[in-house]
């Protein structure tokens, strides 16, 4: 072992010690690693070496959160020596970095953009492969359940969520989100990215799928509203209809006719749409009946009351008496 891990070792091991006297000399000897990466070659072994010893010695430990921040500024270290010491083996390099996040109770975080230069296009295509293959291999958690979330599963999805990020790929993005799928809010997670990379088709076919997993519970109006703007946005006239319909049905109350009439009236469909909703809750709930016979006849306002209306009127009443 190199001078500096192995001083870093000794002081860890320093029990007789106290902890500001040990941390003193953990600090000495980082601050001397920031030395031997600006004086070039050799010190990249050193950095990696010392990283290890100290998250290692980071597991469990009282003074973990101290300990983090020195991985952190090591783990700095040795990216800079990384991309500025001879070429690096990209390859390799992704699968010390991969073990060094999962392989431990309390990893620490490794930033991809500091290494992008030393992994290369070759190491980061490794990189992104290992972490994908791994991470697919992780059960989906489904609505209503109550996943559990290990040390490799944390693991995993820290090591998903920077891969995403420092890529940019919206495809990667929907793969981290959809691995918890246990509420309607994560389902409006994953159709919210696709909607903002401008992939409608997807976002709406993930509100489907998330009325379908809920039953118009939860984030059921949420997943609506996102879907019907998405629909309207591609000329999906009939599509936004269809889904306002179904949320109307699921839960027929007076707010969410409303915004039926709005979407369907303006494709023109309104007057079928209407008497086909109005007979289905007409048939096992008068009192929605009314609330929509209420609210129509309160918008005509005094006005001539249209035929469909007072068919619907005289069918209310004659029900009540």
């Amino acid at each position: 072992m190199d001078a500096l891990p192995g001083r870093a070792a000794a002081a860890l091991a320093r029990v007789d010690a106290p902890w500001s006297v040990r941390w003193d000399e953990l600090a000495a000897v980082v601050a001397e690693l920031s030395a031997v990466v600006r004086g070039g070659p050799g010190a990249r072994v050193v950095a990696r070496e010392l990283a290890e010893v100290l998250v290692r010695a980071a597991q469990g430990s009282e003074q973990r959160v101290a300990l983090a921040g020195l991985v952190d500024r090591v783990l700095d270290l040795h990216a800079v020596a990384c991309a500025a010491g001879p070429s690096v083996d990209g390859r390799e390099l992704a699968a010390w970095l991969l073990w060094v996040q999962t392989d431990f109770a309390e990893p620490p975080e490794v930033r991809l953009a500091a290494y992008a230069s030393a992994l290369g296009e070759d190491g980061l295509a490794f990189y992104r492969a290992e972490a994908v293959a791994r991470f697919e291999r992780l059960p989906v958690i489904g609505f209503g359940e109550t996943g559990r979330y290990d040390r490799e599963r944390w693991a995993l999805l820290r090591v998903m969520e920077e891969l995403a990020e420092h890529t940019g790929d919206v495809d990667l993005q929907v793969l981290v989100l959809s691995r918890d799928l246990s509420s309607g809010w994560h389902y409006l997670r994953v159709a919210t990215v696709l909607r903002d990379a401008g992939r409608s088709a997807e976002a709406v076919a993930w509100v489907e799928r998330g009325l379908a997993a809920t039953g118009g519970r939860g984030a059921a109006t949420r997943l609506v509203d996102l879907g019907v703007d998405e629909c309207l946005r591609a000329g999906w006239v009939e599509r936004a209809v269809d889904l306002r319909r179904r949320a109307f049905l699921a839960h027929p109350v007076w707010e969410s006719y409303v915004r039926l009439r709005a979407v369907a009236s303006s494709s023109g469909d309104w007057p079928a749409v209407r008497e086909e909703v109005l007979g289905r809750v007409a048939e096992g709930a008068d009192d929605v009946l009314r609330h929509v016979v209420e609210g129509e006849l309160a918008a005509v306002s005094g006005g001539v009351v249209p035929e469909w209306l007072q068919r619907w009127r005289s069918e209310l009443a004659w029900r009540e008496r």
